[in-house]
């Protein structure tokens, strides 16, 4: 019965240590997961998809495996230990001492073996994460459209191969370090009980009373208990400072603030009594230096192939100075060479960046006063990347709305031309559309998402060239129907082609991130201006008819 007995607490043990170490981690995901969700838009372009991926997968599964193998044999091992060297002491204190005696020096060189274990752990979860970001990278369908297309794909192995080689030698290192040093504290386990004959022979030879036969047999055999969880409890500390490297590359994110945050006194739209007036009061905003290196290169290359003067310092405004009222129903239409700030400026209303200096507003609300789920209700936003979730083109359409009607979905969609090719589909509403949408067009992708900021229902639209991607007929059909969900409605709208935003109620030209010309199509095109150029180059018409 007893054996029964000690099997099962064995096995509910094993459970319960698995249970709250399955729990722990879930919470430390859900926490990192949760914590990311409301960093800044700037953390996402300047770091890695697959180091991400790899902070929440393979970091935090590493930690669950320590935690989970450890946290049940820590505490049996340390008071097994911790009972036995009393036992021990009890029986006599100078075989203990010999036996403990090397345990300090044992106990530094495992501190020293863990540093560097924990050293090697960060260079392999950094090799695991670069790993993990070419693979997103290149088996993505994009990465490998771009393969295909340009002949890489041995590149592309050759680059996997160069760093899944690295990741390999790392691992067999980590799992190497200190194998010397534990094999050398197994040797001096294994003769520990001669030293301990030799020493309590001496004794009784000595003609030491407290020493017998019987002592040594029990001190043995205390002895042999002693070592196994000894040893445990030194592999352990170099297992948790291998897993200490894991939290570090964790508690690194979970650290970082979130630079946009909900303010205190926080309101909340209400999208059916809301105007909806937007309003840049002298706006200025500054690009950290990465992203501002970005936008001067890119400024860069499109000046050397105008033959202007290239700008080699980094420009350190992305927009200044700007201000301009976009009035319910009204569209505003930004336009301007690439570069200029079109899109910096829309983004500064659903808050993905801060303004600098100055002021937008909604309603006469500062934005930064709003509450960023309440913000994000009331916006629609439609970019020139579509993305759409691998799943039905009817779960990425109620993405807007997880409660709409069917009614409701066709009506957005007949709305933006797609209902009918919807249709035409396998399985209509319920297609899978691969990933990021690839199994439709770029023009039945932009529909989709324009049909899917419809169903949304947002008292402000931000169009960023949301038509680009679509046929003269299709183009034609949403210009129609936008001209309809726009009634009392704001609508911004960041054009290229100068066709889609003749009739816009406000046309603003940006340029080295200013206002540089405002007005009506009719307007602009009588002050020759730059707008009168760009529409000259579209039209083919002289600026000033």
């Amino acid at each position: 019965v007893l054996p029964i007995i000690t099997s099962g607490i064995g096995v509910w043990q094993s459970f319960l240590s698995n249970v709250v170490g399955q729990r722990v981690m879930d919470d430390l995901r859900l926490a990192l997961y949760r914590h990311l969700q409301w960093m800044p838009l700037r953390f996402f372009t300047e770091t890695r998809t697959g180091e991400i991926q790899s902070r929440i997968s393979n970091d935090v599964g590493g930690v669950q495996s320590v935690v989970t193998d450890t946290a049940s044999s820590l505490l049996a091992n340390f008071a097994t230990v911790a009972t036995t060297v009393i036992a021990m002491w009890i029986l006599d204190w100078r075989l203990t001492l010999l036996s403990l005696g090397l345990l300090p020096l044992f106990a530094y060189i495992t501190f020293r073996v863990g540093k560097v274990r924990r050293e090697v752990s960060t260079m392999t979860q950094r090799s695991l994460a670069e790993v993990s970001a070419i693979t997103e990278e290149s088996l993505s369908v994009s990465g490998i459209l771009l393969s295909k297309t340009f002949g890489q794909q041995e590149a592309s192995i050759e680059r996997f191969r160069a760093e899944s080689r690295r990741l390999g030698d790392l691992q067999i290192r980590g799992q190497m370090i200190g194998r010397w040093f534990f094999a050398l504290i197994g040797t001096f386990f294994s003769i520990m009980p001669a030293f301990v004959y030799l020493l309590a022979g001496s004794l009784i030879i000595g003609g030491d009373t407290n020493v017998s036969i019987g002592t040594i047999v029990a001190f043995t055999t205390l002895q042999a208990r002693l070592f196994f969880p000894l040893g445990q409890l030194l592999s352990v500390q170099v297992e948790i400072q291998g897993a200490l490297a894991l939290f570090d590359r964790i508690f690194e994110y979970l650290e970082m603030e979130h630079e946009i945050t909900d303010a205190p006194d926080a309101v909340t739209l209400s999208p059916s009594t809301m105007r909806g007036q937007v309003r840049f009061n002298d706006v200025t905003f500054r690009y950290p230096v990465a992203q501002a290196q970005l936008a001067v290169a890119s400024e860069a290359a499109e000046a050397e192939a105008e033959g202007r003067a290239v700008a080699t310092t980094v420009r350190p405004f992305a927009l200044t100075d700007m201000s301009f009222d976009a009035e319910p129903g009204q569209l505003v239409a930004l336009v301007g060479p690439s570069g200029g700030g079109k899109t910096t400026s829309t983004y500064l209303i659903p808050r993905l960046y801060d303004v600098d200096e100055g002021s937008v507003t909604i309603d006469g609300v500062d934005v930064r006063g709003i509450g960023l789920e309440s913000l994000g209700r009331v916006i629609g936003f439609v970019t020139q990347e579509t993305y759409l979730f691998h799943d039905t083109v009817l779960a990425n359409l109620r993405y807007a709305k997880p409660d709409a009607t069917m009614f409701e979905i066709e009506e957005a969609s007949r709305a933006a031309a797609i209902h009918d090719r919807i249709m035409e589909l396998p399985d209509a509403y319920d297609t899978v559309v691969g990933e990021r949408g690839y199994k439709l067009s770029g023009g039945e992708k932009q529909r989709v998402a324009i049909a899917r900021v419809l169903l949304k229902d947002p008292r402000i639209l931000i169009l960023d060239e949301a038509t680009s991607a679509l046929d003269t007929v299709s183009e034609r059909l949403i210009q129609s129907a936008l001209q309809r969900l726009m009634e009392g409605r704001t609508t911004i709208a960041i054009a290229h082609r100068l066709s889609t935003i003749l009739r816009a109620d406000l046309i603003l030209v940006v340029a080295r991130g200013r206002i540089v010309e405002r007005g009506t199509h009719a307007e602009l095109i009588r002050r020759e201006g730059l707008y009168a150029k760009l529409s000259a180059e579209q039209f083919g018409i002289a600026p000033g008819r």
